[in-house]
């Protein structure tokens, strides 16, 4: 089985796909893969949008020439365009090495850990179900002001950007569960385990 574990920034995807791990899946963080796709792509990423860059007073590479992700993502996530044209240079890269993953392990049970699964309809029509995580939007600022330590404002813009997400995945025709991890442990795992059945 390939499942899909999504949902909104900062909602515990990461936490469900451990318990899960435990269970024997594997799981495959579509996040690791696109950076190591756009640390493939970085002197490609950097020519793309180097004027934008020089308007905006930022540098996309660090001292090293690694690519800085953090610099990217504060000229991207604003501007849609931008985004899109990013994702047309990562995306089949992403597309490649995840589809490698899962050759490389028959028989087994599969997690793709993808908060946007859905622009990448040929890894999404893979999967025979959806978990999609969810958590109160109060709860998710504060886990990602920890977390990121990046401006209020671009916080809300990134949880901003998310409004229709789920939605998206309501009209993949896949088997959709959703899950509130607003609470314990306890409780997250009682929900999941009415998806997805677990040993012990």
């Amino acid at each position: 089985m390939i499942a899909c574990v999504t949902g909104t920034i900062a909602a515990g995807k990461n936490f469900v796909c451990s318990i899960l791990e435990k269970q024997g899946w594997l799981c495959i963080d579509a996040d690791k893969v696109a950076h190591h796709a756009m640390e493939k792509a970085s002197s490609q990423i950097a020519e793309t949008f180097k004027a934008e860059a020089e308007k905006a007073g930022i540098s996309l590479l660090n001292p090293d020439g690694t690519l800085n992700r953090r610099n990217l993502g504060a000229l991207l996530f604003p501007n849609p365009e931008l985004l899109k044209k990013q994702e047309s240079l990562v995306y089949p890269l992403v597309i490649e090495e995840t589809k490698k993953i899962i050759a490389d392990n028959p028989g087994k049970n599969i997690i793709l850990n993808a908060a946007v699964l859905y622009k990448t309809p040929e890894l999404l029509s893979l999967c025979s179900m959806i978990i999609f995580v969810t958590a109160a939007a109060p709860l998710r600022f504060i886990r990602i002001a920890r977390r990121d330590r990046i401006p209020s404002g671009q916080i809300i813009s990134r949880i901003r950007a998310q409004k229709n997400l789920l939605e998206r995945y309501r009209n993949s025709g896949k088997e959709l569960f959703i899950i509130n991890n607003s609470g314990s442990e306890k409780k997250l795992t009682k929900a999941l385990r009415k998806c997805v059945p677990q040993k012990g």
